[in-house]
């Protein structure tokens, strides 16, 4: 069940407007938790540290601050901040990231569910505005599905309106959906710290934030995925070139490193070559002259990085979600979840449909049970490049499809990494290399659930080029990695009915595994639920209610996971 739901005890009370007690509960539930957590004396069992000064919650009223190109413009000008170098709160967040330094980084990925916007308001925007906020979403008329502007005239209700209700932008808060989209930085280290998000790295549906392995002397490279069908991979190239030393300067570094810099992103070619194309202003039809959108500086270029990605022709992905980069020879991995808006390559695309091409190749229809229940590309697949001269910041890459998720039944056509029963999945989410170079996959799944729940898989990957050229189902060629076995890739465990599961992290000995169960039982409802999960581990007829829940895992002889 989400926060919203969650936090009134019956549920969250019916009606268009909303009550004020609850939705002041959900504004502050929302967001991010820092816990120092304490493993025992035996070695397995762990619990959190009460009363340790680093708990805090960071949530949708915490103060921020902003950094880089963005900051000040008039862009990020709201009533709470007429100078716009500050806003409130951090949304909707997902995938995570982490810095050479030893921040933590929250992406805001679906913040558009947060925020309403009136009728009409189109007759008080400019043109240029209007086709900014539609490009993201924020289209006149809009209610969110949580309603938090309704709920009373306090400041900390009205914030969540992207209506233009005063004079100006100082006296309303018709730019306060643009205060979201951003990499937040958060120093773990320092409860005291106001939270950075960094507008140098673009404005989207972040779903993480991954870095290269730090190289004195190189710039710092971050690679992010936008998490909507046909959006864009990007990666930001810092200016200022990494120092170890830097390590526990919290904000400090952050500012050094993530403020200043080059952000790109990323067009595959159909020879698996690839390009990352600069979104700097001035350069690549980035100008105010620019007939798709007139960008006014580098300030506007980052806020609508999607806009820039669409002038300078990106690749449309199929819903970049995590990305990890290979510790032991550098290579980046991105899932890309999956896409219902991919067509045949016969058909004519209408609205926001597109052919597949090379990088994103499938379509096909999904059969259960003698109906169509998807189409596209229900499964999604992992993509993977190798920059040039293995150097982060290289602006070219070769690339392949590391896996295609399938059905260990499905056609050749569709099941093109020769998937089998101990290693199908579908619908590739999280990602993550540990130390050793294993790569874990989560799955965030609907299309093969009739047969098994979301799962994590462990890999040994091979590197880019040790496949072969193939056509998918649809007809569209593209280059594949090697077939998986099972030897190099298994299913590691599986997930209660209706979960997701996501994060991953391990101690640094290797010993212990953390992973996240999220919603269980999502389909389910307060007076007829779908899962008990967790109280049903230990108690099979328990009617208790479903609640998301970190796992840890150990093994039964204390020895180091997946060697």
């Amino acid at each position: 069940m989400s926060c919203v739901e969650g936090n009134a005890p019956n549920g969250r009370t019916a009606g268009s407007t909303r009550v004020a007690s609850e939705v002041e509960k959900e504004i502050y539930a929302h967001g991010v938790s820092i816990s120092e957590i304490r493993r025992g004396s035996a070695g397995t069992a762990f619990s959190v540290t009460k009363g340790s000064s680093f708990n805090r919650r960071v949530t949708s009223a915490t103060p921020m601050n902003f950094s880089g190109p963005a900051k000040g413009n008039a862009l990020l000008r709201t009533k709470f901040s007429p100078d716009g170098t500050a806003t409130r709160g951090t949304n909707n967040n997902c995938g995570n990231g982490y810095t050479p330094w030893g921040t933590y980084l929250t992406c805001e990925e679906n913040f558009t569910n947060v925020i309403s916007r009136a009728a009409g308001d189109n007759d008080l925007r400019s043109a240029k505005e209007i086709v900014a906020l539609n490009r993201y979403g924020m289209t006149q008329g809009r209610k969110s599905p949580y309603l938090w502007d309704t709920a009373g005239s306090e400041d900390l209700f009205v914030r969540w309106s992207a209506s233009v209700t005063g004079a100006s932008a100082a006296e309303d808060y018709r730019n306060v959906f643009n205060t979201f989209g951003w990499i937040v930085e958060i120093d773990p280290f320092a409860p005291t710290s106001t939270p950075l998000k960094h507008t140098a790295l673009g404005r989207f549906a972040h779903e993480g934030c991954w870095p290269c392995t730090a190289v004195a002397g190189k710039p710092v490279v971050f690679y992010m995925g936008d998490d909507n069908r046909n959006d864009y991979i990007y990666k930001f190239v810092s200016k200022a070139l990494w120092d170890a030393a830097d390590v526990g300067k919290g904000h400090t570094a952050g500012i050094k490193y993530m403020s200043e810099g080059t952000l790109y992103v990323a067009k595959f070619s159909s020879d698996g070559s690839g390009t990352w194309v600069e979104l700097t202003h001035g350069k690549n039809g980035l100008t105010a002259a620019n007939a798709t959108y007139a960008f006014a500086d580098q300030a506007d270029v980052v806020t609508h990085a999607r806009l820039a990605g669409d002038v300078v022709g990106a690749t449309k992905m199929d819903r970049p979600e995590w990305g990890a980069v290979n510790p032991i020879n550098g290579e980046v991995y991105m899932t890309l979840t999956n896409n219902s808006n991919r067509v045949s390559p016969t058909a004519t695309p209408t609205g926001s449909q597109l052919k597949p091409d090379t990088a994103n190749p499938r379509y096909y229809e999904d059969i259960k049970g003698g109906t169509t229940s998807q189409k596209g590309n229900p499964n999604g697949h992992i993509i993977r490049w190798r920059e040039a001269g293995n150097d982060p910041a290289a602006t070219t890459f070769t690339w392949d499809i590391y896996l295609f998720g399938a059905e260990a039944g499905a056609p050749a056509n569709v099941n093109l990494s020769g998937l089998t029963a101990v290693n199908d999945f579908s619908s590739p989410d999280g990602l993550w290399f540990d130390q050793n170079g294993m790569l874990w996959i989560q799955t965030d799944d609907g299309a093969y659930t009739d047969v098994t729940n979301c799962m994590m898989l462990a890999a040994v990957p091979g590197k880019v080029g040790d496949g072969s050229a193939i056509t998918a189902a649809g007809g569209t060629p593209t280059i594949k990695g090697a077939n998986a076995t099972d030897a190099t890739v298994r299913r590691f465990l599986v997930g209660p009915k209706e979960c997701e599961i996501t994060g991953v992290a391990m101690t640094p000995d290797r010993k212990t595994l953390f992973i996240n169960v999220q919603h269980p039982g999502e389909d389910g409802s307060l007076t007829s639920p779908k899962s008990a999960w967790p109280a049903s581990q230990t108690d099979a007829s328990s009617t208790k209610r479903p609640r998301s829940a970190t796992v840890v895992i150990t093994r039964s002889n204390g020895g180091e996971i997946a060697v």
